[in-house]
């Protein structure tokens, strides 16, 4: 069993006491009455059975046993302090372990990540690329970046930015005698498709192109392979805000046109509701929102954050 310990007050109580010398000079410190203090101290003198003061002529004067108590108990109080502070830091700094999907980590994460090691050298980020989520209470995860809807019961959930699907394509592409003057004529291009054909027929459906030809051009199974193969000249893609904003905003990409569909679903900022007031992932989280808020007002210049016109 464990043993006996007094409680925690009388002995910050009896600690300042003995340090001062003065119940009155205590009771200052720790921000109580010097009668709070005085009956404290009685009481562990009582529970202990124990004198550790006498008081004589308006003087209080430390016994013997109480100075030997006193080494006591400010070694455990200053352990307790200390291991204290230790928690303190790795709440705010230490490893941080973030999971994602590897194309956000490829195309929108990792480019950033200087910037936040210059900002937060204190935080040892350890980024897991995945792409099934993670199960915080099974994986020695921190925090996620997930797409989807949001809803994920028992997770504290924050928006990283609404999203947009466009058409990218390399500037060069843009370059040679094919214009692109409507929306119509990217079908003079090859198109390129994320998982099934059927991505650009829904697509031109919807900005109002029915029954186009779309037959043509790769298929690939990862957004960032799609991206990278748009980068690289082989035709044109299509593109959520998020994926895309890098290459945009660095010129690698560019917009053929300025037409753009919502989408429902985009990127969100997951964790424990328990730890998302943790100073650490409160800080990547407000880094993460920073970043998201100017990748959106350097696109907007780029007309990909409302609808255009048929």
């Amino acid at each position: 069993m464990r043993p006996h310990l007094p409680p925690l007050n009388a002995l910050r109580a009896f600690e300042a006491a003995a340090r001062h010398e003065s119940f009155t000079r205590a009771a200052e410190e720790l921000c109580v009455t010097q009668g709070a203090v005085s009956h404290q101290v009685k009481a562990l003198e009582t529970e202990l059975a124990i004198k550790f003061f006498n008081r004589e002529r308006q003087r209080l004067i430390i016994t013997e046993a109480g100075r030997d108590y006193l080494a006591v108990v400010r070694d455990a109080l200053d352990r307790i302090a200390a291991g204290t502070e230790r928690l303190l830091q790795r709440q705010s700094a230490g490893v941080l372990t973030v999971s994602t999907s590897p194309d956000f980590a490829a195309k929108w994460l990792v480019h950033r990540l200087g910037h936040f090691a210059e900002a937060h050298s204190g935080i040892d980020l350890r980024v897991s690329a995945t792409l099934h989520h993670v199960d915080f209470a099974r994986e020695e995860v921190d925090l996620a970046v997930r797409h989807g809807d949001g809803n994920w019961p028992g997770l504290d959930a924050v928006r990283l930015c609404s999203e947009r699907l466009f058409a990218v394509c390399s500037p060069k592409l843009l370059s040679g005698r094919r214009r692109i003057d409507r929306v119509v004529d990217i079908l003079k291009f090859p198109l390129i498709h994320l998982d099934s054909r059927s991505d650009w027929a829904n697509w031109l459906h919807g900005v109002g192109i029915d029954d186009a030809d779309v037959t043509h051009g790769p298929v690939l199974n990862r957004a960032s392979m799609v991206i990278d193969a748009a980068i690289n000249g082989q035709g044109i893609a299509l593109a959520r805000t998020t994926l895309a904003a890098w290459d945009l905003i660095n010129g690698r990409l560019v917009l053929p046109f300025p037409e753009s569909l919502p989408l429902s679903k985009g990127y969100w900022i997951v964790c424990p509701k328990a730890s998302a007031s943790l100073p650490k992932i409160e800080t990547f989280r407000d880094w993460l929102l920073a970043e998201a808020s100017i990748d959106l007002r350097q696109l907007k210049s780029l007309g990909t954050s409302k609808p255009k016109g048929r």
